[in-house]
């Protein structure tokens, strides 16, 4: 047992000394820029004068001056921010999940030409962010948009829409463009599971004469869950700091803000780097605590299974 004990001791020592390089560049890259931008945002500082601000507490975030609130958790367009970008995280992780399960499946069976349309399907998410929304900018285009003159030919639509202009459509216009993009992600990671099952559970479920869509709620998706929650998560995270997507598509309009959004406006546009970093700095930590979460409700869960 003490041998074991060692042993179990020597392989943390060297997973230490392995993992410090990357540990102490870690900090440097990131850890120091995150310090400074939560310092800043108890700060006035000013893009303008960068070397000249002072301490001003909790103002950036919330403060009473002459009868009223001010700061950022008293400004209507953060949670304007806040709900786009809420709102877009959940209906275009959801889309794609279900888009991306769908695709998976179908890449799963066996056909003819597999090859060349698993990776023609990846070509979405090969393109660079800002080169796809550049391109769906010009189909969606009210003038000259292919997208309207579709619709239009089909008689859908009688007079060409405005997509990404129009505050009714402009959202529905960037999770069209994410949903288009990113599925393949989400396919991509489920087909991974979906090609590490066990084919004895499905030819158990073609002897007995079971319903395809039976076995995929009953056998597929409950194998299949933890590497679907997995990719749930990332891609939810990867959608709360959405900013360029909606920035190229929308110019970054009032309509579909998003919380990246406003801190960049605060920043760069305003000149305010204390309100800006503020703004950052709740965005990370609104996206650290979804994290945690997630991660401990994936505990529990895989407790709970090993436990059955």
């Amino acid at each position: 047992m003490a041998s074991q004990s060692e042993l179990t001791r020597a392989r943390m020592r060297s997973a230490w000394i392995f993992l410090a390089p990357m540990l102490v560049v870690l900090a440097i890259v990131a850890g120091w820029p995150l310090l400074r931008t939560i310092w800043f945002g108890f700060t006035d500082a000013k893009l303008s004068t960068p070397g000249s601000y002072k301490f001003i507490g909790l103002s950036n975030y919330l403060t009473y001056v002459d009868g009223r609130w001010l700061g950022l958790l008293a400004n209507k367009v953060w949670w304007l921010s806040v709900w786009n970008t809420v709102w877009f995280s959940i209906v275009s992780v959801l889309l794609e999940t279900v888009l991306g399960t769908i695709v998976a499946l179908v890449l799963d069976a066996n056909f003819k030409g597999r090859a060349i349309v698993r990776a023609a399907v990846l070509i979405p998410w090969a393109i660079p962010t800002i080169v796809s929304a550049k391109m769906w900018l010009w189909m969606l285009n009210d003038q000259f948009g292919i997208l309207n003159h579709i619709l239009m030919s089909l008689h859908i639509i009688s007079s060409p829409i405005a997509w990404t202009a129009n505050s009714n459509t402009a959202m529905w216009a960037v999770i069209m463009v994410d949903v288009w993009k990113t599925t393949p992600f989400m396919a991509l990671l489920v087909l991974a599971a979906l090609q590490m099952m066990p084919s004895d559970c499905y030819e158990a479920a073609k002897v007995d004469g079971i319903h395809p869509v039976k076995v995929f709620f009953k056998v597929t998706l409950p194998l299949i869950r933890p590497a679907l929650m997995v990719a749930v998560v990332f891609r939810a995270l990867d959608a709360l700091r959405i900013f360029d997507l909606i920035y190229v598509l929308t110019s970054g309009s009032r309509d579909t803000i998003s919380m990246s959004g406003f801190a960049r406006l605060q920043l760069v546009d305003f000149a305010k780097t204390g309100l800006g970093s503020a703004a950052a700095t709740l965005l990370f930590f609104v996206i650290g605590l979804i994290t945690v979460l997630a991660m401990t409700v994936g505990k529990v869960r895989v407790s709970e299974d090993v436990a059955k």
